[in-house]
């Protein structure tokens, strides 16, 4: 009678140890760091996105109102002196901080309105680069995190791979119980980086194609005022 072999049984793997807390726990110790980088990424980008997505549409609602109150034919004494007393964004930092210069021109004696065209110009350009460098603000980690995680994450990866690499020399085993914790690892990384990476560059896309159209609609205000204000001056002369 020929002998019967046993086969060796491999314990079967709980679906529990495959679940997202537990792979980050049995990874490697470089594995994590990378895993809480990418989440600390992440988290901060949604902050900003979040943040960001309300400020330009702030900003976007207040030049409308402003437009509509400015080309509603109320005088420029009586809006400026709504406005000057409040903290401005926008149109209506423009709109003050010409006016403070103008009224600034008005009150020194100066009569030049070349000189004084040229102070309402240059006061105007500052504004405008204020508003862009507020607006701009923590754009560029987006951009740093859409161009940077997918890599941190592929680094990830590559040392999951050597884990599980590692394991099968250690244990002279390929079985799969050997290999997939160490695979997952990897995969988990590579995810994690892309979770990070695709929101950022989507969004901050979308921030770069409103800054450029915030932009616009301020240097165009502001060539409507500076005219505006350069007829007054020659009428008043």
């Amino acid at each position: 009678m020929m002998p019967v072999v046993l086969a060796q049984t491999v314990p079967a793997v709980e679906l529990g140890d495959f679940s997202f807390f537990n792979q980050f726990l049995q990874a490697h110790i470089v594995v994590k760091i990378v895993i809480l980088g990418l989440l600390a990424a992440s988290v901060w980008s949604w902050a900003i996105i979040v943040d960001k997505y309300l400020q330009f549409g702030r900003a976007r609602r207040q030049g409308e109102k402003f437009e509509r109150v400015f080309w509603s034919g109320q005088s420029l004494e009586e809006l400026y002196g709504s406005l000057s007393h409040g903290v401005n964004h926008s149109m209506p930092a423009l709109f003050v901080a010409a006016m403070r210069e103008w009224k600034r021109s008005h009150e020194g004696g100066t009569r030049a309105s070349d000189s004084v065209n040229m102070r309402i110009d240059k006061v105007l350009n500052v504004a405008i680069s204020r508003e862009m460098e507020r607006l701009e603000k923590r754009l560029l980690f987006l951009a740093n995190v859409g161009s940077i995680a997918p890599f941190v994450g592929l680094f990830g990866t590559v040392w999951g791979i050597m884990t599980s690499f590692q394991a099968i020399a250690v244990s002279k085993n390929t079985n799969l119980a050997v290999v997939a914790p160490g695979i997952a690892e990897a995969l988990f990384a590579t995810a994690l980086g892309l979770f990070a990476a695709i929101p950022a560059v989507i969004f901050y896309n979308k921030f770069t194609s409103e800054l450029a159209h915030q932009n616009n609609r301020l240097e165009w205000f502001a060539d409507e005022f500076s005219t505006i204000l350069s007829r007054q001056l020659e009428d008043r002369s």
